[in-house]
């Protein structure tokens, strides 16, 4: 066969004439994160590990020729996120109510990294989920106990906020406590040791430090009355540069949240897998009637927690001024609404999460009174519902009896409506109207006094309560 040879000339035009392909340009989107902090988990780790933003990213019109790619970033805390997205290394934070208002102000006052508050990750109305622990071993119960001793806190943190929050609202001065800046992982070590007498902090560790077996908690967020949230900042050059990544990472944000809604055993348990922190705890959180509800929506009650804690902060200085009005833009989460065919006004009036029901398989009734119910997970069996204290309490005798192995029980705090661990918790028990007593279950060994003294009952330890419920 003759090879055809072009002249250099020819070569050239016929190169010309075919059509351009031009490299793809690949834009960085940094995303800071807080994989431990469980109540963040669907707007971080989940993300990453189910590769749910690359599902809604956009392709085509003026990206089809952008090529993205997500620098994860976790971080411990809020406020190294909010430096990172002041460097222009980061583009969305995830972060707590207080170092998302310092977010806010810090973009603020500086001119061209100004951001903005586009979604809510996950909230308790009420403020549970920080909290102060002490050692298991410690002589103290409540806070007044902590006059003048050694706590530890991570400054600037939403738990810093509660403890803030709770010595004004109670007309205490700042240096009531000897208060320190401490990480969660050296104020964990710091406990252990006893070189503190307590430490307070955000999701998980006031519970996940009780679990691990050497804390106690004596305050939780929740008697602050005050809502506490994670929420989702973007820078806003970014956001105005690329909205629908903005709307695509809310959609992934929601999937996640459904996901977790609908199996949350399977979340747990892989949340676990992500970040370490015990899927038990996880579950308390994230599982039916847990400490955090899921929802994205920003609600006019978190707008009025962001004006109460930048007032809190303000008095001591330690924050600037916040625009709350110009920092906050709903357009993206009304989008990524609109797109998902949901309704947002509907979901932003509403509180309500998802709650323990079905069918009491020991006592044999319907589950109609959520907060009075319990939860009994069995290795290898998953998790059942019980309808009462009772028999919560009875079916884990039951189990012991049979020599199942019981990873752990969930029941609800009478005084503060909260979930707690049931072997953590302190009790009330009287009799009943039938041979059964009535057990009554409080995370605060004050609170189960003051009931059993107002009831005519008996305060109780966790043996205490299971050696009442006996077996069925």
């Amino acid at each position: 066969m003759k090879h055809i040879v072009l002249p250099a000339i020819a070569a050239f035009a016929l190169c010309a004439a075919l059509p351009a392909f031009a490299a793809k340009q690949e834009v960085v989107i940094g995303i800071g994160t807080q994989n431990t902090t469980t109540n963040t988990v669907s707007g971080g780790v989940v993300l990453k590990e189910m590769k749910l933003i690359e599902k809604y990213l956009p392709h085509t019109g003026k990206y089809k020729d952008i090529e993205f790619k997500l620098d994860w970033q976790n971080f411990t805390s809020g406020p190294p996120i909010t430096n990172g997205m002041m460097a222009k290394k980061l583009h969305i934070g995830i972060m707590g109510d207080y170092p998302l208002l310092v977010n806010g102000a810090t973009g603020q006052s500086q001119p061209g990294n100004e951001t903005q508050l586009v979604a809510i990750i996950a909230y308790n109305a009420f403020g549970s989920g920080n909290g102060i622990v002490v050692h298991k071993d410690s002589p103290y119960y409540q806070l007044s106990d902590l006059k003048g001793k050694l706590v530890s806190v991570p400054f600037g943190s939403a738990a810093h906020g509660m403890v803030l929050q709770a010595l004004q609202a109670r007309g205490l001065p700042p240096d009531f406590f000897n208060l320190v800046s401490q990480s969660p992982e050296v104020g964990t070590t710091n406990l252990q040791e006893k070189k503190i007498e307590a430490h307070a902090d955000f999701v998980p560790f006031a519970d996940l430090l009780p679990y691990r077996g050497f804390a106690r908690k004596i305050f939780d967020g929740v008697e602050t009355k005050v809502p506490t949230f994670h929420g989702v900042v973007v820078r806003r050059d970014f956001a105005t540069e690329y909205p629908e990544v903005v709307v695509a990472y809310i959609k992934a944000l929601m999937e996640a949240d459904a996901w977790v809604r609908a199996n949350p055993v399977q979340a747990a348990t892989k949340v676990e897998e992500w970040t370490r922190v015990e899927k038990e705890v996880a579950y308390l959180y994230l599982g039916p009637g847990g400490i955090h509800t899921l929802d994205p929506t920003i609600k006019p009650r978190w707008l009025d927690t962001i004006k109460t804690g930048h007032e809190v902060l303000a008095k001591l200085n330690r924050v600037k001024a916040l625009d709350i009005n110009a920092w906050v833009d709903e357009t993206y989460v009304r989008q990524a609404y609109k797109e998902l065919k949901l309704d947002y006004d509907a979901q932003k009036q509403t509180l309500a999460n998802y709650d323990i029901g079905g069918t009491d398989p020991l006592c044999k009734v319907a589950i109609t009174r959520p907060k009075e119910a319990g939860e009994v997970w069995i290795d290898g069996a998953g998790v059942s519902a019980y309808s009462s204290p009772l028999c919560t309490l009875a079916a884990l005798n039951k189990a012991q009896a049979e020599k199942k192995k019981v990873r752990v029980a969930y029941l609800y705090d009478h005084a503060l409506g909260i979930k707690v661990f049931a072997d953590k918790a302190f009790y009330s028990i009287q009799a009943g109207s039938t041979k059964k007593p009535v057990i009554v279950p409080f995370l605060l060994k004050t609170d189960a006094e003051a009931f059993a003294a107002a009831n005519g009952g008996k305060p109780s330890t966790y043996a205490d309560a299971l050696a009442a419920a006996g077996s069925f």
